[in-house]
């Protein structure tokens, strides 16, 4: 099936009360980071900061996945085969796929920054990689019982270069030594205990509810000034950092360590440089 048969890989939609939600529903990847599903969660963005009723935005998801992390089938264009479904150019240097690539998922975590309005996170099921950052650059994280987190990267060949932008902010610096470094998986509370998710929750409906109940006593004046005060040291680290870790992804993303990384992934295999049986 191709992409044009699947309807939207991000589903808009306002309630009454005055809140947008944004559901990713890709699951033929796990609703993957690619080029449509990035396209997609850009415009509801701009949706939700152009209509005067919105007070908020949830950020939701179908299936057992949040976000599967990058689209690797998508990806591995890096090494010169570009999907089909991407819809991006195919470029002579793998760099410059790679490039325009993270170009691309910068932009869309400086939306979630930039946007006047609190995003509510509402998580239940995976979260790997690229999901971590989404994550991040959610004002409120709500996360249940079937949850679970992984920055998988340095599995891959890779480093979370511009998704530490949003998730370093929320961790304790243990923490992210850490799970930068291991890729093991861990759940939601331990995910409260380390900052990166607001609460671990029995029942996520009742307490994303809770806060939107709560954002709705808020002003927009007064909601859109208080996110930009937790929101300014981290968008002045895009500034300051995101140009040298834009350059390390791509970087990565060419090399014969992730290009090995990532095609293991895809074909269900160990790479070369793991532990033999």
């Amino acid at each position: 099936m191709g992409d044009d048969e699947r309807g939207p890989f991000v589903r808009y939609e306002v309630s009454g009360g005055g809140f947008a939600t944004l559901t990713l529903d890709s699951p033929h990847n796990r609703n993957a980071i690619s080029t449509r599903l990035v396209a997609e969660l850009r415009q509801g963005l701009r949706d939700a900061a152009a209509d005067e009723t919105v007070r908020a935005v949830v950020l939701t998801h179908t299936g057992g996945t949040f976000c599967a992390g990058a689209d690797l089938s998508e990806a591995s264009g890096a090494t010169g085969n570009v999907s089909e479904a991407s819809g991006a150019t195919e470029h002579a240097d793998p760099a410059a796929l790679a490039a325009h690539r993270t170009s691309q998922m910068t932009e869309l975590l400086r939306a979630f920054l930039e946007l006047p309005k609190p995003i509510v996170g509402r998580v239940d099921g995976h979260v790997r990689a690229g999901g971590m950052g989404l994550v991040g650059a959610c004002d409120l994280v709500a996360a249940g019982p079937a949850s679970t987190f992984a920055l998988t990267e340095s599995r891959l060949g890779l480093a979370a270069s511009i998704i530490s932008l949003t998730v370093l902010p929320r961790l304790t610096s243990r923490a992210a030594g850490r799970y930068f470094l291991t890729g093991e998986k861990f759940g939601a509370a331990e995910a409260a205990s380390i900052g990166l998710i607001t609460v671990a929750a029995d029942d996520v409906d009742a307490s994303v509810s809770a806060w939107l109940a709560d954002l709705s006593l808020a002003s927009p004046q007064g909601l859109a000034e208080s996110k930009s005060l937790t929101t300014a040291r981290v968008l002045a680290d895009f500034d300051r950092y995101g140009a040298d870790l834009a350059a390390q992804s791509a970087r990565l993303f060419g090399t014969p360590e992730a290009i090995e990384g990532m095609t293991a992934f895809l074909q269900r295999r160990p790479p070369a440089w793991a532990p033999g049986e």
